[in-house]
């Protein structure tokens, strides 16, 4: 009787979705992958995803389609809000279909074609596939492969994109993929005041170069310039138990329990709560944390053995500095939008 109801529950889903054939035009005037000249090069070059408008364009509506989901009642933009520097809407676990909870906090996701590597746990080792990870999760998208193809395939505006973009009949995964790829890949976040100093354009208040010369004392080994992360994976002493093995649940190796990746500092302001499980809502407690609360453990990051103890004017020029790091423009971006 399950079975029946779902194949049920499938034919009419199917059934809505061919009927809606509406798709969104593109934004005219893509430029591709552009950053500025300080930037390293990037990890991901689009070798065999050879980037165009169209793919682009198809991408960014995947992006925002919940079709991709189960229940079609969550897109990737849902976890993922552009007003929020393409983090979650503030929450410390984003909520997926059957209004599930995940068990991680949402990242952000700009400047993902420096990434070597994808998750708070590094599971996921190449762009092109790090959007499987949500979209088969039951507690995200909770959809299968073969089904979000079966739909786009049934659905003539999605056929006409990806013939447009990619040339062939038939939906496949690759296709897929590649697609979100090319979107994804191409949101960079570089539009800051810290950029426009980088660049010359600007020079920083005085309370802003001090958070800058202690940015650079205590902080800089792990959050490194200008992408404002290593991509390592550190244990930063919030735990000595860890419910969360993080890295180490992927590689099996106690050496790694509790650590997870460092997250980049860019547009921080817009991205909390912090850490992995989201537990800090505020800048102030993460510095707190720094400052007095270090947890020790056996895989505790040896730049953190001791607190900081950072004073209460070095705590408000830390931040004074990291807000300097919010990228506005990346919030209007319109190649970045929601289709309308």
């Amino acid at each position: 009787m399950i079975r029946i109801k779902n194949a049920l529950y499938l034919a009419i889903s199917l059934l809505a979705f061919s009927c809606k054939d509406e798709i969104a035009e593109p934004v005219s005037g893509f430029q591709g992958l552009s950053y500025p000249d300080y930037f390293p090069k990037p990890h991901y070059q689009f070798v065999n995803n050879k980037l165009t408008e169209a793919g682009h364009s198809l991408g960014r509506e995947l992006f925002f389609d919940p079709i991709l989901s189960s229940d079609s009642s969550i897109s990737c933009g849902s976890c993922h809000s552009q007003p929020h520097a393409f983090s979650d809407h503030n929450g410390a676990f984003s909520v997926g279909v059957n209004q599930k909870k995940g068990d991680r906090n949402a990242p952000p996701i700009f400047n993902l074609a420096w990434s070597p590597n994808f998750m708070w746990d590094g599971g996921v080792n190449h762009l092109e596939i790090m959007p499987l990870s949500p979209i088969i999760n039951p507690l995200e998208m909770n959809e299968t492969i073969s089904n979000v193809l079966v739909k786009l395939n049934r659905h003539s505006g999605y056929k006409q994109k990806f013939k447009s973009a990619f040339g062939k009949e038939i939906i496949d995964d690759q296709m897929l993929f590649y697609a979100l790829t090319q979107y994804q890949g191409t949101i960079v976040s570089a539009g800051s005041r810290y950029d426009a100093m980088r660049k010359g354009e600007i020079s920083f208040t005085t309370d802003e170069q001090a958070g800058y010369q202690l940015y650079q004392t205590h902080c800089s080994n792990c959050h490194t310039e200008p992408l404002f992360t290593d991509f390592t994976y550190r244990n930063n002493g919030i735990d000595t138990n860890f419910t969360d093995l993080g890295r180490g649940r992927i590689t099996q190796n106690t050496a790694d329990n509790g650590k997870f990746k460092v997250p980049s500092l860019r547009n921080i302001e817009l991205t909390y709560p912090y850490m992995h499980d989201g537990r800090f809502f505020t800048i102030d407690m993460v510095l707190d944390h720094y400052s007095e609360g270090i947890k020790s453990s056996a895989t505790i990051d040896g730049s953190l053995s001791k607190n900081k103890n950072f004073s209460q004017v070095e705590k408000k020029q830390i931040i004074t500095f990291l807000y300097s790091l919010t990228d506005y423009t990346l919030l209007s971006n319109r190649f970045y939008a929601r289709p309308k």
